[in-house]
């Protein structure tokens, strides 16, 4: 199954280190970061954990939840959230997913049979508080990835839903949005009265708060 932007991201119930959680109504009305990992006990893993860890304060900020995901058992995790805790410094206080037989991970798209009919994939998702995916990246296993793009990626994203704006190239919280090129001129001067930036008709560089 490949999941599409804009499609509900699929319901599930699951046992996580957390205790059993049914995905949708954990969620509620906040954002997810979604993740999955090939395997427990891996190097690549253990960072991106004590990563996501270190920040989940700054994820918190922003409303969103974070849950991961790999094929191993409960019981597994719980040793490795400790390691992870002792090699990284952060300790795991969001849920780790146990999925052994591969359910919630072949629902998601995680695997991916060419690269290892077995393992995860390293897939990550955002999901919305309405349970729509509106991001979706993914990684080679031996590739780690930049949780300070989830970030700005959740930043866009949020600005982007409550103003008429794109977020140009390299963007990054604070700087200039473009104006969508749907919104005229004349109902972008009602919108932002502080003017903006016309390179072209159709690139208009706007300040937002």
């Amino acid at each position: 199954m490949t999941l599409q932007l804009g499609q509900t991201a699929p319901d599930f119930t699951a046992d996580t280190t957390q205790g059993r959680i049914r995905f949708h109504e954990w969620l509620g009305g906040q954002w997810a970061v979604f993740f999955s990992h090939p395997k427990d006990f891996t190097p690549v893993c253990t960072t991106e954990f004590g990563e996501a860890a270190r920040l989940s304060a700054q994820f918190a900020q922003r409303h969103a939840k974070l849950i991961g995901l790999s094929v191993d058992s409960l019981n597994r995790h719980a040793d490795w959230a400790a390691d992870i805790a002792d090699t990284q410094g952060h300790r795991v206080q969001f849920p780790m997913i146990a999925d052994p037989d591969r359910a919630i991970a072949n629902r998601y798209g995680m695997i991916h049979p060419e690269a290892d009919p077995a393992l995860t994939v390293r897939a990550l998702f955002i999901i919305d508080p309405a349970k729509k995916l509106r991001l979706s990246l993914t990684y080679p296993p031996s590739t780690g990835r930049n949780f300070q793009e989830v970030l700005r990626v959740l930043d866009s994203l949020q600005l982007t839903d409550r103003a008429k704006v794109a977020t140009p190239v390299n963007w990054q919280p604070g700087e200039r949005a473009i104006i969508i090129p749907s919104l005229s001129d004349e109902d972008a001067h009602a919108r932002f009265p502080q003017g903006w930036d016309a390179v072209r008709p159709y690139l208009r560089y706007v300040e937002v708060a």
